[in-house]
């Protein structure tokens, strides 16, 4: 008599060790880049520059020099989807409605209408130059609402290629830098005082990290002033990635676009956000859990730009050309006179 031979199943543990395998190289790449760029925020002067930003560099300069290293394309792909869209829904913690109500009605007015006007035109002057729609409309987001976190989460309505992504964090971050440079030397010609400038400064820099380093080398007060506007902009990526999906779902357009889910139109981690929102308005966060909310935040969202910037070719990034770096030096243009004049006008 014969028994067959009993084989243990170990599908599972296998199942674990390939995810494992699959996901572990470009993981672990993507985090000690986005380390490194947190720790770089230590020098004197680098906390100015945003650790996303530094994070895309250093992740370009390793893709230039080695290309896509072996074995971490999978993580990379995780890292810039499923980390980002958590970390952008986690952003949602670091707001609440009354932070936007104690603007006032006309400061929140000032900050809708030059987000919508800014992102409009923007597009316009994308369709003027010739510049490919996609990458225009990731470029209008990030200059109207919050830089590299915009244009990465409106990535997930656009559905961009990779290169334009990164071409689209390059150019916003550099007249986002740029400007930390030209708003203070700008206050010391233009008539404004603290307040004002404070308030021009948080509706219309790019990036938190910016607005603060434009605002506080002017004054600390000016700071105070600036981020809860900027705060209220960012407050604006929600509806401006539902609406864009929600356009694009009744506009149909070519075979892949037809075939978008209600998901993919409302993205869950929008309405995650949306939901983070409203809790952190009803309910008191220590302040040790909320430092530790804000620094997983900045890290996973370092590690997708890390990620972005190791799957971008700087070829590629050459050959879009130079015109959608004048549709980002329009769009920067286009904010900052349009803020400067409603925030006159109107408060």
């Amino acid at each position: 008599m014969t028994f067959a031979k009993q084989i243990p199943d170990q599908s599972e543990p296998r199942g674990v060790w390939h995810t494992a395998r699959s996901y572990g190289p470009g993981l672990a790449l993507s985090a000690a880049i986005a380390a490194a760029s947190l720790g770089i925020r230590v020098i004197p002067g680098a906390s100015a520059v945003s650790p996303m930003v530094i994070a895309f560099v250093i992740g370009i300069g390793v893709s230039g020099l080695f290309g896509t290293l072996p074995g971490t394309a999978a993580g990379n792909r995780f890292a810039a989807k499923t980390l980002l869209r958590f970390g952008v829904a986690l952003l949602g913690l670091q707001l609440t409605i009354h932070q936007l109500a104690a603007l006032g009605v006309r400061m929140l007015l000032v900050v809708f209408v030059v987000f919508a006007a800014t992102f409009l035109a923007t597009k316009w002057i994308g369709r003027l130059l010739g510049v490919d729609s996609k990458l225009a409309e990731l470029i209008a987001a990030g200059t109207s609402v919050c830089g590299a976190s915009a244009i990465i989460a409106t990535n997930a309505v656009t559905r961009a290629r990779d290169q334009d992504v990164g071409y689209a964090v390059a150019a916003v971050s550099l007249f986002g830098t740029l400007s930390m440079i030209v708003y203070p030397l700008l206050y010391r010609v233009l008539p404004l005082d603290i307040h004002t400038y404070g308030l021009w400064a948080g509706s219309s820099v790019q990036e938190v990290a910016q607005v603060v380093a434009a605002a506080f080398q002017v004054d600390p007060a000016a700071a105070q002033v600036a981020v809860p506007v900027k705060l209220a902009r960012v407050a604006l990526l929600a509806p401006l990635v539902l609406t864009i999906g929600s356009i694009r779902m009744r506009r149909g357009g070519d075979g892949e676009e037809a075939r978008f889910r209600w998901q993919q139109i409302f993205p869950l981690f929008m309405v995650g956000f949306i939901l983070l929102v409203a809790l952190n308005s009803v309910i008191t966060i220590a302040p040790h859990w909320r430092g530790m909310i804000a620094e997983t935040t900045a890290f996973l969202l370092t590690m997708s730009l890390a990620a972005i910037g190791l799957e971008t070719s700087l070829r590629d990034l050459r050959l879009q050309g130079i015109r959608p770096i004048a549709l980002t030096a329009a769009g920067a243009l286009f904010i900052a006179s349009l803020s400067l004049v409603l925030i006159h006008a109107l408060t």
